[in-house]
């Protein structure tokens, strides 16, 4: 024993470096060791699912897995297969995954994918938004948006898991929650943006349209990561030495809030043939007769020169006693000092969709964006690069249904009462 602690003093440097790689190595085990408890306690939850008894009668459900491989830098195949794969096949669900190979795969997949019951987007908001436009562009999109989406967040930024699921520092407790989120059946409506420009396709977005000068130097960060925590800093800083005043000039056109229907009860039963003819005959029959003035839209219009625009819904605050449908358009201002950008560039990193102090703000249930010819740049799309152009915005309220969490939407119905 003298002649260990006598040489521990003697090599005191190699000493404290094996305690140091001891002490690391222990704890990364305890690490590994944590996740499979919670990979198992999952598994069993969803073994539960699996031995319910159903008629012979009755099919199972199938379950559409688009699962986006690259995301998480070509970690999310090996994070799906590890967390979120045993618990879908433990459930009892007919499972389908489908790989995408390359960008804009999903879009094309879902304009030919016959019908299912569930499906589940597994990546990031690049795949939820190729999947979500992809589902909305076929022709029988009315009857396809109905189905439920779950989302199972594997990319670098996933904006929706906020809303879905609580706030988890463990990423394989973050997966097996959304997994199991969608095997416990709860869901909430979310609000969509259709986005379309003077020739293209629509695009359409859950989060929200970012253009500007934040937006674009916030796709920079990544290039400083030797920087480490000042990487952020550095990258707003730089763009502003490169061009100052950042200045975004526009023309926007928009029409105010619509005030929301009343949502009908899930599971409503379908009327007799008999009633459905009857209701349709006395409404014609009572329905005023001859020429009928429609009101013409009240379109606002506004000059912009800000920083940066943004086009969001309120998905990110959901409230369902909401009277009235609107997305949220923030034109920030244009007038901040070099420091105030770099300050303010940090709080748009941690939340995209902020309205920073001193910004106007506008509810609109649709709106236009008329940009100068030659205008050079790009959108952000639900953290997707589009080319900038003249587009138009418009509100699809409650137009998707995700499988959520039961303690959100638990907090969601509370907040409602109250």
């Amino acid at each position: 024993m003298a002649k260990v602690l006598a040489a521990l003093r003697h090599h005191w440097k190699k000493s404290t470096f094996g305690a140091c790689l001891l002490g690391w190595g222990g704890h990364w085990l305890y690490g590994k060791h944590c996740d499979n408890l919670l990979r198992r306690a999952a598994c069993q939850e969803a073994q539960a699912f699996g031995n319910q008894l159903i008629p012979a009668t009755v099919p199972l459900k199938r379950a559409t897995v688009f699962l986006n491989p690259a995301a998480c830098k070509g970690k999310a195949g090996n994070l799906f297969e590890k967390n979120a794969a045993p618990i879908l096949h433990l459930s009892g669900l007919d499972v389908t995954v489908v790989k995408t190979d390359y960008e804009g795969q999903a879009k094309k997949l879902l304009e030919i994918m016959e019908n299912t019951d569930l499906i589940i987007i597994a990546g990031g908001d690049g795949t939820v938004q190729e999947v979500i436009t992809g589902l909305l562009r076929r022709a029988d999109e009315a009857a396809f948006s109905k189905i439920p989406i779950g989302f199972i967040p594997l990319g670098k930024t996933c904006s929706l898991s906020h809303t879905l699921y609580p706030e988890s520092t463990n990423q394989v407790q973050h997966i097996t929650n959304a997994t199991l989120a969608i095997l416990k059946g709860e869901t909430v409506p979310l609000d969509v943006l259709q986005i379309k420009g003077e020739k293209e396709q629509p695009v359409f977005a859950v989060s929200g349209l970012r253009w500007g000068s934040y937006r674009d130097a916030g796709v920079k960060v990544s290039k400083y990561w030797y920087l480490g925590p000042l990487k952020t800093k550095a990258a707003h800083f730089f763009s502003t030495v490169k061009e100052w005043p950042q200045k975004h000039q526009a023309a926007l056109m928009y029409l105010g809030p619509t005030e929301r229907p009343p949502e009908e009860p899930e599971g409503k039963s379908r009327p007799p043939l008999p009633v459905r003819i009857y209701r349709r005959l006395r409404a014609y029959w009572l329905s005023p007769k001859g020429f009928q003035e429609v009101a013409p839209e009240d379109w606002e219009e506004l000059k912009l020169s800000t920083i940066e625009l943004c086009i969001a819904t309120q998905n990110r605050q959901l409230d369902l006693t909401r009277t009235e449908d609107s997305m949220d358009i923030c034109i920030e201002a244009e007038s901040v000092s070099r420091g105030q950008f770099i300050q303010r560039g940090s709080q748009k990193m941690r939340d995209p969709h902020v309205c920073l102090e001193g910004s106007q703000h506008i509810q609109a249930s649709r709106c236009i964006l008329k940009l100068p010819e030659g205008t050079e740049g790009f959108f952000g799309i639900d953290n997707e690069e589009y080319e900038a152009m003249p587009v138009e915005v418009k509100l699809l309220p409650r137009k998707l249904r995700f499988f959520c969490d039961p303690r959100m939407r638990e907090q969601l119905l509370q907040a409602a009462v109250q």
